[in-house]
């Protein structure tokens, strides 16, 4: 079985080992592949491993030994699902990897807009703390989350764990999942869209980015928020439209935004967020701990695995 990893540098940039997916097959893995050279890359392999290559139904077609694609990722939008289904080559997905991860990220952001962390440690650095008259000092309100509202945009695995965490916190939650209407926890109110974003402090999204989840959060529904509110996305960066962030953090229609996607990516300097008030934005590394990497990786050696004993694991067509 010939295997070819299109883009795994993100996955593995060394700390990883590809020694499983090596024991199945003839393994070849390139950091980065330019569209350009998709299809010489990939002519001769049974199994292709992507991330954010494309498979399109125009490369599909120049592929006749394809017979499976694992997507290195949770969304699986890069591959023409209906094309592959058609040509008979099966797609998987790593559905669970990252939970815990990204989960953790909403709280690296959410505290670090409510304690100013980054912004303090500055201005220690810059000598101020050593040139100050009393022992501490604070240049914005510090705000303690215990008894605030962490609203939860889908709750899936991701958002239940968010909603964990919140509760240690001493939060109230509240969630909207049009697909889940009990919570299975007595101390999660499920509300509907409005609700969602009227009561929360903080809204955190969790949710696949789909027809309704595109651009869902916008200036009109900003527009129902605190405005002492944070937005956080660990998501999908399309599900909130940048210019209205930008805009509702600018006009101080919310207090801040922590975000780890945006809706291009990577982004392109004139995004109106990057100027944008009180908001902080890390590199799509929400899902990319050692931890959840390694369970990546290993999910995708089981999931080829099974394909080749005639199993399905994953298997999202």
């Amino acid at each position: 079985m010939k295997i070819v990893v299109l883009d795994g540098y993100t996955l593995n940039p060394g700390d990883l080992t590809w020694e499983g997916l090596e024991a199945l097959g003839d393994t070849t893995v390139y950091d980065r592949t330019p569209a350009d050279q998709v299809i010489e890359r990939s002519k001769g392999a049974q199994v292709l491993l992507v991330n954010k290559v494309e498979m399109t139904r125009e490369v599909l077609a120049q592929l006749p030994e394809l017979r499976y694609i694992g997507v290195l990722a949770t969304g699986f939008n890069v591959v023409d699902i209906e094309a592959a289904r058609e040509r008979g080559i099966v797609v998987a997905n790593i559905p669970t990897y990252g939970t815990q991860s990204v989960a953790q990220m909403v709280f690296a952001h959410l505290l670090n807009l409510t304690q100013r962390v980054a912004y303090h440690s500055d201005t220690v650095k810059a000598g101020r703390w050593a040139e100050s008259e009393d022992f501490c000092y604070w240049d914005y309100p510090l705000i303690e989350l215990h008894g605030l509202t962490m609203g939860v945009f889908g709750f899936g695995r991701i958002g239940r764990n968010t909603a964990q965490i919140a509760k240690a916190f001493g939060m109230k939650v509240i969630a909207f999942d049009e697909y889940v209407q009990d919570p299975g926890d007595p101390n999660v109110r499920m509300v509907d869209l409005e609700t969602l974003f009227r009561e929360s402090d903080a809204l955190s999204f969790h949710c696949p980015l789909t027809p309704e989840t595109q651009g869902v959060c916008n200036a009109e529904r900003l527009s129902l928020m605190k405005p002492t509110a944070f937005v956080i996305n660990t998501s999908r960066g399309p599900v909130i439209n940048n210019a209205d962030l930008a805009d509702a953090l600018n006009r101080g229609v919310i207090a801040g935004a922590g975000l780890d996607v945006l809706e291009v990516e990577p982004p392109t300097m004139d995004n109106p967020l990057m100027t944008a008030k009180n908001v902080y934005i890390t590199p799509h590394i929400s899902w990319a701990t050692r931890s959840a990497r390694a369970r990546l990786m290993q999910t995708a050696v089981d999931n080829i695995k099974a394909f080749s004993e005639g199993r399905r694991e994953n298997v999202v067509n």
